[in-house]
């Protein structure tokens, strides 16, 4: 019987659909449901339980709005949602490399319940696979008024919630085959930068030795932001913006207050950065968890034992333009007023457009937009660490399709379905550009390899940056082997004075170099 005894209680899962060979746990409790006296507190140990508990279904996923192919959606009365989900090999020899997964979705949706996330794949590569579901948007990381962490109710409870997700694993993982000593955090888009904070902060160090982030975000919130938005919120929620009064409005109020404040900057041309993408919650510089934005904190050393893995797609933003979620930039004076919102200098929209020859205002919208969240933000932290003696990786992931007359872009969250040997699961085809072919799956196998070499041994399979010294040249390009193919050509063509023109995966870094990043505030 697949049944594994935790510190909480005795648990049952059972064999993964597409590998009898690997046992699925899912709906785990790690901490206590977040409401009622616990609302707004710091994440509790769970209740323990007699008898085997049966945990073969998913557990809620966190208050939200959003609907997600393939995953349950969250509804009032929903409670315990710090669950957290286990892949393992059903005969694993113990010892095993763990893998717990952040998942994205600008800290307001998303759950470990996506099929993107399942992790028989990386399972079946050696490793024991956790994914869990934290607090999100107001209830994980809204400013409560007037109640500092001393009084019990802190900022970024969403990251301590995956803090204790992390104990959990600690205290728990080798009754599964799993080391408490071998564990990478990994994460995308806003799990990426929860990622980056949980590395440098002090409270969850020693929690895990290696960590994995894709496309990180560039946004960060001073408290002074985040009482605004908090004062925002409850505003249009019709509540004072106290504890108590935040308190009184149910989960579902602060839900639709916030789609409403997002919706309000989203029709504002006139409201600043939060137009563009209205996210609006994000990690705060608390004074307590966090103090400085990750960047800040790599580069001055902090998190140096963590070896890091880091990624992100070159075409980042179109993903956002596709979906409706980003605001349509179309002409010039809207690309005018985008730059000075955001303060970027004449010459670097002018670069980008000059590399983008022949492309719509709102192709150089988007490239200008990607480099600035994520893009050159996520480069940024991986030398960042480098250059403070950290060890690691840089990569990006550049694979394109063009199917039906249609092109498919290497854009955000196309990524993990590859990673994560997803590629079959029907919900993730609009992401990928449809069902996989052979050149897809070989670069899946081969990215979901790197990852679980560097799980393993800290080896994702090409060479670190330069440390010190530089930005650092060993950056692992992900293609199907036909693009490598082409991209050989086409340099090759050029000759060996040719200057062919980059590509997006290496045609803007030097553009940024010198505009300097402005950090952004959700």
């Amino acid at each position: 019987m697949d049944v594994f005894t935790t510190k909480s209680g005795t648990v049952r899962g059972r064999r993964a659909d597409r590998d009898h060979g690997i046992v699925v746990v899912r709906g785990l409790p790690y901490a206590a449901p977040p409401f009622g006296a616990l609302r707004f507190r710091e994440p509790q140990p769970p209740q323990p339980w007699d008898g085997v508990r049966d945990c073969t279904e998913f557990g809620p996923v966190a208050p939200q709005s959003a609907e997600l192919p393939g995953a349950p959606v969250w509804s009032p009365g929903d409670e315990d949602v710090l669950t957290l989900n286990i892949w393992a090999p059903a005969h694993g020899p113990g010892d095993l490399p763990v893998l717990v997964w952040l998942h994205g979705g600008a800290y307001v949706f998303g759950s470990s319940a996506q099929p993107d996330f399942d992790g028989t794949a990386l399972a079946g590569e050696g490793l024991v696979v956790v994914t869990l579901n934290s607090r999100l948007g107001f209830e994980g990381f809204g400013h409560v008024p007037d109640a500092h962490e001393s009084a019990g109710f802190p900022d970024n409870r969403g990251l301590l919630d995956q803090i204790a997700a992390l104990e959990w694993v600690r205290d728990n993982i080798a009754a599964f085959g799993g080391s408490p000593h071998r564990v990478t955090l990994a994460g995308q888009s806003s799990g990426a930068t929860s990622v980056a904070c949980l590395t440098v902060a002090d409270r969850a160090r020693g929690l895990f030795r290696r960590a994995v982030l894709h496309s990180a975000v560039n946004a960060f919130a001073s408290m002074e932001q985040a009482a605004r938005t908090t004062a925002e919120v409850a505003a249009e929620a019709g509540v004072p913006a106290t504890r108590a009064g935040l308190l009184a409005a149910p989960p579902e109020a602060l839900v639709a207050a916030t789609d409403r404040v997002c919706a309000r900057y989203a029709q504002d041309p006139a409201s600043g950065q939060r137009h563009y993408d209205p996210a609006i919650y994000g990690p705060v510089a608390d004074g307590a968890l966090l103090t400085a934005d990750p960047l800040e904190a790599l580069a001055a050393g902090a998190g140096g034992a963590v070896e890091l893995l880091v990624c992100h797609t070159t075409e980042e933003y179109w993903l956002l333009d596709a979906v409706g979620s980003s605001a349509k930039i179309t002409t010039e004076e809207q690309l005018a007023f985008f730059a000075a919102d955001f303060g970027l200098p004449d010459w670097l929209v002018e670069g980008h457009r000059e590399r983008l020859p022949d492309a719509r205002v709102l192709d150089v919208y988007l490239s200008l937009y990607s480099g600035l969240l994520f893009a050159e933000y996520s480069s940024r932290l991986a030398e960042a660490h480098a250059r403070a003696g950290g060890r690691t990786f840089l990569a990006r992931f550049d694979r394109r399709r063009d199917r039906a007359g249609q092109r498919v872009r290497a854009w955000h969250c196309a990524d993990i379905p590859f990673a994560f040997g997803n590629l079959h699961e029907e919900s993730v085809h609009f992401l990928v550009g449809g069902p996989p072919g052979e050149a897809d799956e070989e670069l899946s196998r081969r990215m979901t390899g790197a990852w679980a070499g560097f799980a393993a041994q800290g080896d994702p399979g090409w060479d670190p940056l330069d440390g010190p010294a530089g930005s650092g040249a060993a950056v692992r390009v992900w293609r199907t082997a036909a693009e490598e193919e082409t991209d050989a050509a086409r340099r090759a063509a050029a000759g060996p004075a040719g200057n062919p023109p980059p590509g997006p995966q290496d045609g803007f870094r030097d553009l940024w170099r010198t505009a300097g990043l402005p950090l952004l505030a959700p």
